[in-house]
């Protein structure tokens, strides 16, 4: 893709996100999620990203299977644009949070945007790495249930049936699409550095360690918030009855 080719991707998925997000305001809201109505829109417009991205990364290597083998110079034009379009969004939602949300609220979420940015900014000008960007990409299968987590906690339906089986499912995509693969882009970025630049590989290394550790204190939180403190309150019950 061209340069004017990737800005109007990339300008169009910014108005895209933009307009689901608006339409998501137009619809019903759950009435315990309407005290925070600009946090519920945003949850909808990132699960509606996690499931494109999600999908269009694996179609992405199922028609370009030649990209898996070659993840710095082979790339369609298919993965090259989901790799704009991801762009897009996340200025989109970079933006949305800087307008409605305290720093301190969401400083970490910003800085993760800001290296997803750079990241995928220098994939898509550069026209090289587009197939390891693809494979970050994966995550955003884990991203759907992560999403649908926070909905459903909004939605005051933390103690139904569907959360908990969400909440299983989510640690388990969380696992794999998520920790492992990390931890196998990381060893792919060790083991081909003589092929990548230094600017480049020192980029990748750098947002690898925040994205890692990030990743790591999130998984804590989801384990410590869906599982150890919902098996100590099934204990406490048991010992009064």
């Amino acid at each position: 893709m061209e340069l004017n080719s990737v800005i109007l991707t990339t300008a169009g998925s910014v108005g895209f996100f933009r307009l689901v997000n608006n339409a998501y305001g137009q619809l019903p809201m759950p009435e315990s999620a309407r005290n925070n109505a600009w946090r519920w829109r945003n949850i909808c417009t990132s699960f509606v990203h996690s499931i494109i991205t999600g999908i269009w990364a694996v179609l992405c290597f199922f028609l370009h299977p030649q990209m898996a083998e070659d993840l710095i110079e082979t790339h369609s034009v298919f993965s090259h644009a989901l790799v704009s379009v991801s762009i897009g969004y996340f200025i989109y939602d970079f933006f949305d949070m800087v307008l409605h949300q305290k720093l301190s609220q969401s400083w970490e979420l910003l800085f993760h945007h800001v290296v997803v940015i750079t990241c995928f900014g220098i994939s898509v000008l550069s026209c090289r790495f587009v197939g390891f960007a693809v494979v970050a990409l994966l995550v955003e299968i884990n991203s759907v249930f992560l999403h649908l987590r926070q909905m459903l906690r909004m939605a005051d339906l933390a103690s139904c049936t569907h959360y908990r089986v969400n909440s299983i499912v989510n640690l388990g995509t969380y696992v794999v699409f998520r920790i492992n693969t990390l931890a196998w882009m990381t060893r792919w970025l060790v083991l081909n550095r003589d092929n990548v630049p230094l600017v480049s590989y020192t980029v990748g290394s750098v947002g690898m360690a925040i994205m890692t550790a990030m990743n790591i204190v999130l998984f804590c939180r989801l384990l410590r918030s869906d599982f150890l403190k919902s098996s100590a309150r099934e204990g406490k019950k048991e010992k009064e009855m």
